[in-house]
């Protein structure tokens, strides 16, 4: 195993990403890639694989591994020359050069690829990165595979509360009369009969550093599970505290879609709603029934126009109409749903600890201190 020093701009060349407005995107499947991963679609690409995407602006430090064509966007910087370098570890190899990267750009933050280039680094011959890199794959495909296993689980979610809430195919539906739109036995209330939104404002000082904090930027599109967060050391003004349980729901551009279920105590920005169902029993259906794309078209369309950015209208959005259904129903929904977030809060934390262990092992591989 022999090792070579180096700038970083000898071992990969780093170039910056492609403007796409959202106007100009067309339907078709390549990933466009922005500094906080796959953001979208279009049907021209601008790379091919393999690909290595890392954020210019906005989340610093992370990085994208692609192995098809691809759409780098212009927050984003890409490999479009790997010089021999085994792709695979490339991305990791970036990834912890990245780890401690600070800005001297104090009004707009951002990594500046040329002081990249600049880096002092050291690399292992190709045989070594192959193996490095397979140490550290070995991580990221069972995060990957528990990341697909979540995805069916929500799905089927969905799926289940479309049935029954939008489509009207529950347990006993063809023997139930429709009474004034609705199915007999069934309580036609709105959003605001069934949840509030809670507002208990946390200051920064009263919050332990490892605190738990969710921004936008940690709530995924069209997923109702929130598996990722930061902590209260990068919280500046006061937030929102939040509840294991409690469903969080991005008001800024409410058709992006974030909302979820918190698996953890925390605090929030105070750009998301924290909605709490009155009862216990009702908050699968109030989390399935916010989660839904009839509620966030609906919230879409009364957005608060802002200064800078639409906002969602909490005022609306409990005016918003759904039927309960009667007990047993509710409880057998209950049921089914119950299980699903219990199965995504333990894979959550499966990859909670899978992407701690490969970050303490990254830099050891990278240094050379652990021998492959």
């Amino acid at each position: 195993m022999t090792w070579r020093s180096c700038n970083l701009g000898d071992v990969i060349t780093l170039k910056r990403g492609h403007d796409l407005p959202s106007d100009s995107r067309h339907e078709g499947d390549v990933p466009v890639v922005s500094s906080s991963g796959i953001t979208g679609f279009h049907n021209q690409a601008k790379a091919e694989p393999p690909g290595v995407v890392t954020g210019r602006y906005g989340t610093i430090g992370e990085v994208f591994y692609l192995e098809r064509d691809y759409w780098p966007l212009n927050t984003a910087l890409y490999v479009v020359d790997f010089k021999g370098t085994h792709p695979k570890f490339a991305a990791y190899f970036l990834k912890n050069a990245l780890r401690d990267y600070q800005s001297d750009k104090a009004a707009i933050p951002g990594v500046d690829r040329n002081v990249v280039h600049s880096f002092k680094v050291r690399v292992p011959d190709s045989d070594t990165q192959e193996r490095i890199a397979s140490i550290l794959t070995a991580y990221d495909d069972l995060i990957e595979n528990n990341r697909r296993r979540m995805g069916l689980l929500e799905e089927s979610a969905r799926l289940l509360y479309r049935e029954w809430f939008v489509r009207l195919r529950f347990p006993g539906h063809e023997h139930t009369r429709i009474v004034n739109g609705v199915p007999d036995g069934w309580r036609k209330l709105t959003l605001g009969n069934i949840c509030t939104d809670t507002r208990e404002m946390v200051s920064p000082e009263s919050l332990e550093p490892d605190s738990p904090y969710i921004g936008l930027e940690h709530m995924p599109r069209r997923s109702i599970s929130l598996a990722d967060w930061g902590n209260a050391e990068q919280v500046t003004s006061s937030k929102l505290r939040f509840s294991t349980g409690d469903i969080l729901f991005g008001k800024i551009r409410p058709y992006f879609h974030k909302v979820g279920i918190a698996f953890i105590d925390g605090v929030v920005s105070s750009d998301a709603f924290i909605i709490r169902p009155t009862s216990a029993d009702l908050k699968s259906f109030v989390l399935m029934a916010v989660s839904s794309d009839g509620f966030v078209a609906d919230t879409s369309q009364a957005m608060k126009e802002g200064s800078k950015m639409p906002r969602a209208d909490w005022k609306q959005m409990v005016r918003y109409p759904v039927v309960v259904p009667p007990e047993g129903l509710l409880a057998d929904f209950t049921e089914t749903i119950t299980s699903i977030t219990d199965q995504l809060r333990n894979l959550c934390f499966q990859n909670q600890k899978l992407r701690t262990a490969r970050d303490l092992l990254l830099p050891k591989l990278m240094s050379g201190a652990i021998e492959v």
